[in-house]
């Protein structure tokens, strides 16, 4: 089509929508196209003079199908650049700007066609442009009109949306109104909750320290016991050991069973009151380590010296040697009480087979353990043997007070570890204490 004239701009803008509808557009798009053309034919005809405007559909299958118009000035555009009149137009259609075709400079747009459009092939094609050829341009009167009823169809449709925004301004009012009560209802919910909170901290302070208050009593009653305990008991000891003196008056034979017994239960009480006190200086706080670079080759000999008089005929006592370098910052007598407290343990629980005290280094700590070939502890009682006075079931006819173990462990965090079991009925059990090298 050859645009030179002002009418030429309404035939144009008439034959645009005409194309577009041919090949499938929809209605909109097809006035966006036929608006847009128009306003680049305007803005051609006023700076070029004119152009020769083609309407083209790429078939060659490469992306999605195009509707493309070129638009070719008569004269080259001023500055070979091309900006439309209304910055609205880019926006109707899909591309718009400025190619260069077979030499030629030629303002270009196109627009999608649906993939729902009717295919086109050349065959479909070569019948559009007969049925185009055949018909006859309207006036600018007959376009105008097309126009105006256009512009009718977007104002009502504008309009019906206008309305549609105003029924979801006001169900997203109420919306807001629900929310807000709901906000308000959570923030009072919310409110109420941290009074709670607040008041239930209150409580567990109050609590927390009515416990400490509680801990220290029983500290301090335990030590004052123990101190008043000890002196009488020392007394019995050496009582029963002069009545059981050779230099003193023969006793009978049943009257030194009765001495024994009465040193044995004194010299058991002795060892209780010895362990009361000692838990309550660690409870109370006051059990300091005396802070030192610990040979473990020392004290593990010191042990094996000492406890081999208490192996049974059928259990044997291995001491392993600590590799290398065997030496760690602790202090040595703690350290030492705790090891023989679990290693006598383990002689006493275990009727046959061995108890053995290893070390070694893992992840630059010292991990030493107890392991003997005894009963074994259920694992629902590994936590309750660490209580104080607790001892497993069946295991009162072997005697012991049930304070070992709790002062083991809080010993042993003093020194910056800890003190796990492992341990299975039948396989017997496995106490582990890990302390780091360089001391707490």
């Amino acid at each position: 089509m050859a645009l030179r004239v002002e009418h030429d701009i309404f035939v144009v803008r008439q034959r645009g929508r005409e194309v577009a509808a041919a090949v499938g557009l929809e209605h909109q798009d097809q006035i966006r196209l036929a608006t847009a053309l128009s306003e680049v034919a305007r803005d051609l005809l006023h700076a070029a003079g004119g152009a020769d405007v083609t309407f083209a559909v790429d078939l060659d299958g490469q992306g999605p199908l195009r509707l493309r118009v070129d638009l070719a000035p008569v004269r080259p555009l001023p500055n070979g650049r091309y900006e439309p009149h209304s910055g609205a137009v880019a926006r109707l259609v899909d591309m718009l700007g400025v190619v260069d075709r077979e030499g030629d400079t030629v303002v270009r747009m196109s627009r999608r066609v649906p993939a729902s459009a009717q295919a086109l092939t050349p065959e479909r094609v070569a019948e559009l442009r007969a049925e185009l050829g055949s018909s006859a341009p309207g006036s600018a009167l007959d376009e105008l009109a097309s126009q105006n009823e256009q512009l009718i169809a977007a104002l009502d449709e504008v309009r019906s949306q206008r309305d549609e925004l105003a029924v979801l301004n006001e169900e997203l009012q109420e919306t807001n109104h629900g929310v807000m009560a709901l906000y308000n209802q959570l923030t009072e919910e919310l409110e109420e909750t941290n009074r709670g909170v607040v008041a239930l901290y209150a409580e567990l302070d109050e609590k927390s320290v009515q416990l400490r208050s509680a801990s220290e009593s029983k500290s301090r009653f335990l030590a004052n016991v123990s101190h008043e305990l000890r002196a009488p008991v020392t007394a019995v000891i050496g009582l029963s050991r002069l009545l059981a003196d050779s230099a003193s008056d023969p006793l009978t034979e049943e009257q030194v069973q009765q001495v024994g017994l009465i040193r044995s239960s004194a010299t058991d009480l002795l060892g209780l009151v010895n362990e009361l006190l000692d838990l309550a200086k660690a409870e109370s706080g006051r059990l300091e380590p005396n802070w030192a670079e610990v040979d473990l080759r020392a004290v593990f000999g010191q042990l094996r010296g000492t406890l081999r008089a208490l192996s049974k005929t059928d259990v044997e006592l291995v001491v392993e040697d600590p590799p290398p370098p065997g030496t760690l910052r602790s202090d040595e007598v703690l350290l030492a009480q705790v090891l023989r407290n679990l290693l006598h343990n383990g002689l006493k629980f275990t009727e046959r087979g061995e108890v053995r005290l290893r070390a070694e280094i893992r992840d630059e700590r010292w991990w030493l353990s107890v392991a003997d070939t005894g009963a074994g502890i259920a694992p629902e009682q590994h936590d309750r043997i660490f209580e104080e006075f607790y001892q497993v079931p069946g295991s009162t006819r072997i005697g012991g007070t049930g304070l070992g173990l709790p002062y083991a462990r809080r010993v042993v965090r003093l020194l910056g570890g800890t003190l796990e079991l492992a341990s299975e009925p039948g396989r017997g059990s496995t106490f582990t204490v890990t302390l780091p090298i360089g001391g707490g």
